[in-house]
């Protein structure tokens, strides 16, 4: 833990130095090519810092808010595009805005409407999954693929929840939420649109989905094109996916990750088209039917091919013991802070 503590200070000083040489330098050349090219030693080290990591936490976190969300918005930047345009107007700002998805540059409250016992609640159930580990080898496959579900969930949830009060702390603002409650998704289109892992969403509209769709519009029809720019956004972040598994499991990426986006990409395609037909306008499935069936079809596509590379990898042996490991490293200490 504390050599992974060292390796986080490193990794942090060199993203600072980083993101201070795309302010000063990259901002004073034009938007297009020329700064992109100025940026692209960044993204490259911003490709490499996960593997500064050895542990699962570290090396996912780094590789989704550095790898994938940074080095996205410096690429939108570089065409004065993204969360980054216009110019935050200090190099403290840009630093934030690079490394967090951030909602607003003054916002004098939290945004956060979800009900404080809310989060408790969750704390609380991810502590019971952290025990029922314990009794693995007990439980059938259905409920394992329950609990690993819930412990994604959980754990994104808490961790990036603490990351925002750290944030609105410091600087009064809030980041974007990750998820709006997934388990309540209607629809595969409302789920991966407006429920889950939003913050990734607001990067891949405007980097993948937007120009595919207008590229598209110049030699198709416009729900095809629409087709087209969903499916490459599900392809993008398949690709994405498979690198994040890499850092995390050190084993060459299967396709099976990629699959499962593809798979999804074409579902919700096709389901945006479908709803779009007049009798489907006429008719809506009950809340009470459509939840389940979202909400079923992806957890078992998740189980079928999201999860058993990370499975086979024993990441899931992985999480809880470093989660336990690092309540055991930070006991002692507040309970010295305390004393």
């Amino acid at each position: 833990m504390e050599e992974e503590l060292k390796n986080f200070i490193k990794v942090w000083v060199s993203i600072i130095i980083s993101v201070s040489y795309c302010y000063y330098l990259s901002t004073r050349i034009k938007p297009g090519v020329s700064r992109l090219l100025s940026v692209l030693p960044v993204c490259v080290l911003f490709l490499l810092l996960p593997l500064f990591f050895s542990s699962v936490h570290f090396s996912g976190s780094a590789a989704f808010f550095f790898t994938w969300l940074a080095n996205f918005k410096l690429i939108l930047f570089s065409f004065d595009k993204g969360p980054l345009y216009p110019l935050p107007q200090t190099l403290s700002w840009f630093i934030y805005f690079t490394c967090f998805t951030i909602k607003s540059q003054h916002n004098p409250k939290s945004q956060d409407d979800i009900p404080k016992w809310v989060f408790v609640i969750k704390v609380v159930v991810f502590g019971v999954l952290l025990r029922m580990y314990d009794y693995k080898q007990h439980l059938s496959p259905t409920m394992l693929l329950i609990i690993y579900s819930l412990h994604i969930y959980l754990e994104l949830e808490i961790g990036l929840m603490l990351v925002k009060a750290l944030v609105f702390i410091s600087l009064g603002c809030d980041l974007e939420p990750q998820s709006n409650e997934p388990y309540l998704a209607t629809s595969l289109q409302d789920f991966w649109g407006r429920r889950w892992n939003l913050m990734v969403t607001a990067i891949l509209r405007p980097a993948v989905y937007d120009p595919v769709q207008r590229i598209a519009e110049w030699k198709m029809r416009t729900d095809h094109a629409r087709f087209l720019a969903v499916l490459a956004t599900f392809l993008v972040s398949g690709a994405v996916h498979e690198l994040i598994f890499f850092y995390i499991t050190h084993e060459m990426p299967t396709g099976e990750v990629s699959w499962f986006f593809v798979l999804h990409g074409v579902c919700t395609a096709a389901e945006v088209a479908v709803k779009k037909r007049t009798f489907m306008r006429r008719w809506k499935m009950s809340h009470m039917v459509s939840r389940p069936l979202t909400v079923g079809f992806v957890v078992l596509t998740t189980g079928w091919l999201f999860f058993p590379p990370l499975i086979r990898s024993g990441m899931f042996e992985k999480l809880p013991n470093e989660v336990l490991l690092f309540i055991d490293f930070v006991k002692p200490k507040l309970f010295n802070f305390s004393s």
